[in-house]
């Protein structure tokens, strides 16, 4: 057994986290339908290394993801924090307590509401329960139209828990006290730490955590997911120096991602620096704790050039993050791809490796750099066997920020995952063919990788109910690329069941202007005479010293990337 337990920290993370989730489920279901496509049956992927089985006190089974998730107080919606699967805690009514004598308080919100897609999903449970208990349950009156639920979703989605289909362990939501602030006051790394500071809260977190890994037969490794635009991040860094020191043999694969509404600049001039600060401080602190990170959101993602085919609302953190959820799914199918052996299925996937594979290929050869780019395909292109049609290589955009868009980096190191390929028109690809077009691709190309990683497995990204309409109308029923589809412009899972991915982690010189523009206003604003930030970074709790060892860590990641590198500090 091969375990990966996910940790989401911060409200843009578990929007994430949501549609991950929700992709899971939906690959469940599907396997479980002993009519549907044989794709998803036999797809030789084992789902117990991202999911536990379990019992209720009343006996019944469950299956649930091994997750940690960490947001705001009042950040869950309609949902409890104890998940829908178990009983309820008892009540702690302080007026109860009959140690205390003096006034009780009572300050209580009204719950908010189930949505129409939280209301269908709880008559489908009770359908389910009445139909085991013999009961009748045909009631037209409570039949709900799928074009209605995604409406719902599209106009209204005021939480991740809104569009969440999945059943949650009791353990696995956290809801952090004193929070209660406005979001947009939580936009920097010190507001995090005051969070925490003198609470047991961070003791609470490990205590979370420390009960999927305990159970776990052999862990490859922790998926870490941060909304590191604000105070979460320093929630997340203090969360991740506790895993460091109490699991240090178990490798952390950081994915710091950010809303597009995060890149929104505030009025004023301390707002950037404060900003540009945050910045620097978050991703120092970030990458000396985990073996890789990946930095993950663009400020305009409807605007670049991995949208080609999707229509996206930047405002919406239900579009973007479906996205960037769809491409950690891609990039998490070789962490559960069966070892090869004879019982392999080599029909269905090939490349399998696991957490720590991953981080040594990409961190550990040419320059050892821990910073990686995430590039993605949505859908990706039909398979290209000859002159003329774009390769997968050629149809891969960055979804990290801050990226020199082109760099003919020989040292390149690269993992690349495709799935659910199709020839032009609807019939999937094999492997083989699939293989053979990647070579194909790099053996007529002017440069290439290093060395290059190529995993490939036969089954789609099939798209749950809730999945937003961000495609647009020359994306076909199976995610083929074809000709205009009449009617609505945005089309989602009500009109395309699955469509074939392709993603790519890949170490290059091309992170260089990101690490630098970290390591030059880290310098300008907290480190030099005069600094404008000094005052900010000391209430943060950060004494020159350590100013001093962050932008010396930076540098060393610089000249690690690249050797002739112009020292940033020579401009600042």
């Amino acid at each position: 057994m091969r375990e990966i337990v996910t940790v989401q920290v911060g409200g843009f993370a578990n929007y994430i986290g949501s549609h991950f989730w929700n992709f899971q489920d939906e690959l469940l279901g599907l396997a479980e339908q002993p009519h549907g496509d044989p794709v998803y049956r036999n797809s030789s992927m084992d789902t117990d290394v991202l999911y536990r089985t379990g019992e209720t006190q009343q006996g019944m089974l469950t299956y649930t993801p091994r997750l940690v998730s960490i947001d705001f107080q009042g950040s869950l919606g309609s949902l409890r924090s104890r998940g829908s699967l178990y009983d309820e805690m008892p009540s702690s009514d302080p007026s109860h307590v009959v140690t205390w004598t003096g006034n009780v308080a009572r300050h209580a919100a009204e719950p908010h509401k189930k949505n129409l897609f939280q209301q269908s999903l709880y008559e489908e449970q009770y359908k389910s329960t009445a139909s085991t208990n013999d009961m009748e349950t045909n009631d037209p009156s409570s039949q709900f139209q799928d074009k209605d639920l995604v409406g719902c979703l599209e106009n209204s989605c005021q939480f991740w828990t809104d569009f969440s289909k999945v059943h949650y362990h009791p353990r696995s939501i956290y809801e952090l006290n004193g929070s209660w602030i406005d979001l947009h006051d939580f936009d920097n790394y010190g507001i995090g730490r005051n969070v925490l500071s003198g609470s047991s809260q961070l003791e609470e977190m490990n205590e979370r955590l420390r009960f999927f890994v305990e159970e776990c037969d052999h862990i490859q490794g922790i998926q870490f997911i941060v909304d590191d635009s604000g105070g979460f991040s320093s929630v997340a860094a203090e969360f991740l120096e506790n895993i460091a020191d109490e699991y240090s043999n178990t490798p952390v694969l950081l994915y710091a991602v950010r809303a597009p509404d995060s890149y929104m600049n505030a009025a004023g001039k301390k707002k950037p620096i404060l900003r540009s600060l945050h910045d620097a401080v978050s991703f120092s602190r970030l990458s000396s704790l985990c073996k890789l990170i990946v930095p993950v959101g663009l400020p305009s993602l409807s605007r670049s050039k991995a949208s080609t085919y999707l229509c996206i609302d930047d405002a919406k953190p239900f579009h973007s993050s479906a996205v960037y959820a769809a491409a950690l799914h891609s990039l998490s199918l070789p962490f559960r791809m069966e070892l090869s052996g004879p019982s392999t299925d080599s029909n269905n996937v090939t490349g399998a490796v696991d957490v720590n594979g991953l981080i040594h290929m990409l961190a550990d050869q040419a320059r050892q750099s821990m910073v990686a780019i995430l590039d993605v395909a949505m859908p990706a292109p039909p398979l290209a066997a000859g002159q003329g049609k774009r390769s997968f290589q050629e149809s891969l955009c960055s979804l990290t920020p801050d990226v020199a868009e082109d760099d003919d980096d020989i040292q390149a190191v690269e993992s690349m995952i495709i799935h659910g390929a199709l020839h032009s028109g609807s019939r999937r690809a094999s492997i083989s063919e699939v293989m053979d077009s990647v070579n194909y691709a790099y053996q007529n190309s002017v440069t290439r990788p290093k060395f290059s990683h190529l995993s490939v497995a036969r089954c789609p990204l099939p798209l749950p109910l809730p999945f937003p309409s961000i495609f647009g109308s020359l994306v076909g029923e199976h995610g083929e690329l074809a000709n205009p589809v009449s009617g609505s412009q945005s089309r989602g899972s009500v009109d395309i069941n699955s469509i074939p991915m392709a993603a790519r982690l890949r170490s290059s010189i091309a992170i260089l202007p990101f690490v630098e523009r970290r390591l030059g206003d880290l310098r300008r604003y907290g480190i030099q005479r005069g600094a404008l930030g000094k005052d900010v970074v000391r209430n943060w709790g950060f004494q020159e010293e350590d100013l001093e060892d962050m932008g010396e860590a930076l540098s060393k990641m610089v000249m690690a990337l690249d050797p002739h590198s112009q020292d940033s500090s020579d401009s600042d």
